[in-house]
């Protein structure tokens, strides 16, 4: 009851690559930079092991980002043809790399990496892939007749991979679906389908996050122009609770959402954000508790995971191990009295 896990991005260690940012340069090459990853990916299972967290992960610390860190190993991509692209429903602009024929992946992608984490801990472990419409709202398409299209595409792939990751021992794969929040209408029109396409055959726990978005002034600013409640989730939750996905994640701390909302998901685990990505301050135990207690009056504890808001990749290394900890005090704190 109450177990604990992060949505899957950790920052990486000044020996690996540039801190404090969203898309930092490797500070290494070939062998080495390999080995710098498997250090950084043990010393965050040790972390997130010493501060109590139930399911752990590598921190994605094999990857510079959560998207083109899967796709820059699949074929179908150019990545010397940028194409200009609004993000997110042109909340920013971008020049991405572009679909421009049939994407397929030629050898696995996370495999290896997955091994190597699954033998470093015993704790239940948690990957993270990017979602179907989330990778369609990152990349351009100069192929697919429509980005429902492209986005089936993609799922069929990941599905491949998501298998192989269960055989190599990995316990629950989360799919990251920040453009949910954008699409509402495309979600339930074929962003459900995708992710149902993306987990099939899959016996493990399944997961969705979705969120507001993190990390950059522009989504800052978006957010400041939603007013004094958030209720996009409104619109997708019933689609989301009807769907095949175990799990949804979405934040509770420091957001506008109304945890009434999340009566909406009656029938999924619930991975309730209780610590916010932010670089000011740490929340103490005694907060994350307080935020645990609110979100228990609208649901059951059995069915609640304390989670962090987002990944937490651009934070300050310290910063991030501290909200690990805090959150896991937390979670012990409300846990002792249930």
């Amino acid at each position: 009851m109450l177990e604990t896990t992060t949505v899957g991005s950790l920052p990486k260690p000044h020996y690996l690559a540039e801190t404090e940012k969203l898309w930092p340069a490797w500070r290494l090459a070939g062998e080495a930079l390999e080995r710098a990853k498997e250090r950084a990916a043990v010393e965050w299972l040790r972390h997130q092991e010493a501060a109590g967290i139930h399911i752990v992960t590598a921190g994605e610390q094999h990857r510079i980002h959560f998207v083109h860190g899967f796709l820059e190993s699949l074929e179908g991509i150019d990545w010397e043809k940028k194409t200009p692209m609004g993000i997110r429903d042109n909340r920013y602009t971008v020049d991405v790399p572009t679909v421009t024929g049939p994407v397929s992946r030629p050898q696995a992608v996370h495999l290896n990496e997955a091994r190597f984490t699954r033998a470093q801990t015993d704790r239940r472990l948690k990957f993270t892939l990017p979602g179907p419409m989330t990778i369609c709202d990152t990349i351009a398409n100069a192929y697919y007749t429509t980005r429902a299209d492209m986005a089936m595409a993609f799922a069929e792939i990941l599905n491949t991979e998501a298998r192989e990751l269960e055989a190599a021992g990995i316990d629950l794969i989360q799919f990251d679906e920040p453009a949910f929040n954008v699409f509402m209408n495309d979600v339930k029109e074929w962003g459900v389908d995708a992710l149902h396409r993306a987990i099939d055959g899959l016996s493990c726990t399944t997961a969705v996050h979705i969120c507001y978005g993190y990390g950059i002034d522009e989504n800052l600013r978006w957010k400041e122009t939603l007013g004094r409640e958030w209720r996009q989730y409104e619109e997708i939750f019933p689609a989301l609770n009807a769907s095949r996905i175990d799990q949804v994640s979405l934040e509770c701390a420091d957001s506008r959402v109304p945890l009434s909302l999340m009566k909406l998901l009656k029938d999924k685990g619930l991975m309730v954000g209780v610590v916010a990505v932010t670089r000011h301050r740490v929340e103490t135990p005694d907060e994350v508790a307080a935020t645990i207690r609110s979100v228990m009056a609208h649901v059951a504890p059995e069915r609640l995971y304390p989670c962090t808001n987002c990944g937490m990749a651009p934070l300050p290394y310290e910063v991030a191990v501290e909200k690990i900890r805090s959150l896991a005090a937390g979670a012990a704190q409300v846990r002792k009295t249930l």
